[in-house]
């Protein structure tokens, strides 16, 4: 009887040498044996009990949409007028299903300090801040898409209009909402000139020499499939916010070619990592000095849509003495070896090793020296007889730095604003939990699979790929999160899988059972037609929707009949030419009896980094 491969859900955990793991009781009761892949598989993280088992179930849509606000409102109270620090959103205590809101409570006892709401966040930010949830919000759809629209039409200030920093995801590519851009700008005061920064490379593995190159040129391609070519397209960066690879080179050029002559936006699609970019900045040569005592970081979540408003730093100026300062402090950074590192420095690249395949090094040229802590003694506090407990003062809550007027009279600054709803997105369909387990947050490791005719291959129960007709095996390489598993079967078995299985363990997202599944759409089918090139370069993408995508690779002129299914309302895109073309080759040994490779992880690279003993 065939074995087929079960999943890797993989996560950064050990490494360990494969052993196969059949379910339990599958020879007894005659079902198919399953495996498992342990080299990245996650250690179990305990399930939370909750407080009230009693409690009604939510409904599917609800469980999708977050749950409500904690805390009774107060209609009587105005609004603030203050912007949350963590989304951008007006703080208030009125609506508990509007944006920005406070419980009373807690808003009355922020307003009458002596900081008032200045650097307060709103509750949906402190509770995906701190426990990874997202409340409901009640929101028109277009919402998002109208503030940015309102932002880029604004009038120009400093006599010219902005520069656009347009983060695209390069696992999205193509990127649905770049076409969109022109719409956005005021056609009386167009943008000055559009960067585009090519962001989550640390995600993809070196498939081959030159591959930043290729990506390079799929993100160029891109720009001018979407109309953006000569004078506004000011250049193309390919960075990682999240491990800080390509950043440096991103401040160098954006002080080089635009030098503050502007203010500038960072525009992009839901979850391009926007946020985690404008906090990489705010901690970086880009920004004045005093800038990261005083602005609050943005609000950081893989749930789509997190930033409500308009975010802001001052960009600092860069004169000539400044950019001189700054190259003497990276070519002196670029000399270093890792045995020169402090141990702090250390202890972070190895965590961000752990988590990307390039990592970058980001640091200030231009910051202020750290004051040091005023002890308030009080010698009357300290004088206690035996009987009597010492006495503690309140905890002071820290007093918030603010801006001078002269320090933002003129100052250019840079906005982060609202992500774009992408459409037609598996995302927009899925749960916050589900969403955690699609978005790829760790270093992709490729799993190829050989498939004979009449095979197919499930992307848990969010893609399906048929393996129709073909003279000869090929191979499918699944570039996904890590934690969604892949499970390999026959024709023949393939919808029975499907009607047991999704919504189960066994395909993992959707999660939630028949119940779950009586909402989710269909999969709805397209056949697709290719022709090999060569058994170790890839022919096409097969992209399902933001779950991730199949690379097909084939013998030379091997025509193959594909039929490739994603939710209905979702988008499936074959991409031509691939995006990694040689990832069949990103494997090990193949595992006997199976349909599957061993994986294997290519080791990351630190940017501007010596490596010991080099010269």
């Amino acid at each position: 009887m065939h074995r087929l491969g079960r999943a890797f859900l993989g996560g950064l955990a050990r490494a360990r040498a494969w052993r196969p793991v059949p379910r339990r009781g599958a020879a007894a009761s005659g079902e198919e044996e399953q495996f498992v892949f342990p080299e990245y598989e996650p250690e179990p993280v305990p399930e939370r009990r909750e407080a009230a088992p009693h409690r009604k179930a939510e409904p599917v849509a609800e469980r999708r949409r977050g749950p409500g606000a904690a805390g009774r409102p107060d209609p009587s109270v105005p609004p603030s007028g203050v912007s949350c620090s963590g989304c951008g959103a007006e703080l208030q205590c009125r609506d508990g299903a509007a944006p920005g809101f406070l419980p009373a409570e807690k808003y009355r006892s922020l307003a009458g300090g002596a900081a008032g709401l200045r650097a307060a966040v709103c509750q949906r930010c402190w509770l995906l801040a701190h426990h990874g949830r997202a409340l409901r919000l009640e929101l028109p759809p277009e919402q998002h898409r109208l503030v940015v629209r309102a932002a880029l039409r604004r009038p120009p200030r400093h006599g010219r209009g902005p520069l656009l920093l347009y983060l695209l995801d390069v696992l999205e590519l193509p990127d649905p909402v770049l076409p969109q851009l022109p719409a956005l700008l005021s056609p009386t005061a167009p943008a000055a000139g559009v960067l585009v920064v090519g962001n989550k490379v640390d995600l993809l593995p070196r498939d081959g020499p030159g591959h930043l190159g290729r990506l390079r040129w799929r993100v160029a391609a891109a720009c001018a499939q979407a109309g953006l070519r000569g004078a506004p397209l000011v250049g193309i960066c390919l960075v990682s916010a999240k491990t800080g690879f390509g950043l440096e080179g991103l401040v160098s050029q954006l002080q080089h070619s635009w030098r503050g002559a502007g203010d500038v936006y960072l525009l992009g699609a839901t979850n391009s990592g926007k946020s985690t970019l404008f906090n990489a900045l705010l901690r970086s040569d880009y920004c004045k000095s005093r800038a990261p005592d005083v602005v609050d970081c943005a609000t950081v979540s893989p749930w789509p849509g997190t930033t409500l408003n308009l975010l802001k730093f001052p960009i600092i100026n860069p004169t000539c003495d400044r950019i001189f300062r700054r190259q003497e402090r990276l070519k002196a950074e670029a000399e270093k070896t890792e045995d020169q590192l402090s141990n702090e420095e250390i202890k972070c690249l190895n965590h961000l090793k752990k988590q990307g395949y390039l990592v970058g090094r980001v640091g200030r040229t231009f910051q202020r020296p750290k004051r040091s802590p005023v002890v308030d003694f009080d010698p009357d506090a300290l004088s206690y007889s035996v009987d009597e407990d010492p006495g503690y003062p309140p905890q002071k809550r820290e007093e918030k730095e603010e801006f001078t007027y002269n320090e933002v009279k003129d100052a250019r600054w840079c906005f982060d604003t609202p992500g774009i709803a992408k459409e037609d997105c598996v995302l927009n369909l899925l749960t916050e939990k589900e969403v955690k387990l699609v978005l790829p947050t760790h270093a992709i490791v490729p799993r190829t699979f050989i498939l004979k005719p009449e095979m197919v291959l499930f992307l848990a129960a969010l893609g399906r790929i048929d393996y129709l007709q073909g003279k000869k095996p090929a191979w499918f390489s699944v570039v996904a999160s890590n934690l969604l598993p892949v499970h390999v079967t026959t024709m023949s078995k393939a919808d029975a899988i499907y009607e047991k299985y999704a919504g189960k363990e066994l395909l993992k997202v959707p999660m939630g059972g028949e119940e779950r599944m009586k909402e989710f759409p269909p999969l709805i089918p397209q056949d697709i037609t290719l022709e090999g090139i060569g058994t170790t370069e890839a022919v096409a993408d097969i992209k399902l929707s933001s779950a991730g995508w199949v690379a097909v690779t084939a013998h030379p002129q091997e025509k193959l009949l594909l039929r490739a299914y994603t939710p209905k309302g979702t988008a499936l895109v074959v991409r031509e030419p691939p995006l990694l073309p040689y990832i069949c080759n990103i494997r090990g040994a193949r595992i006997a009896g199976t349909a599957a490779y061993r994986t294997k992880k290519p080791p990351s690279l630190v940017e501007n980094l010596k490596t010991t003993g080099s010269r």
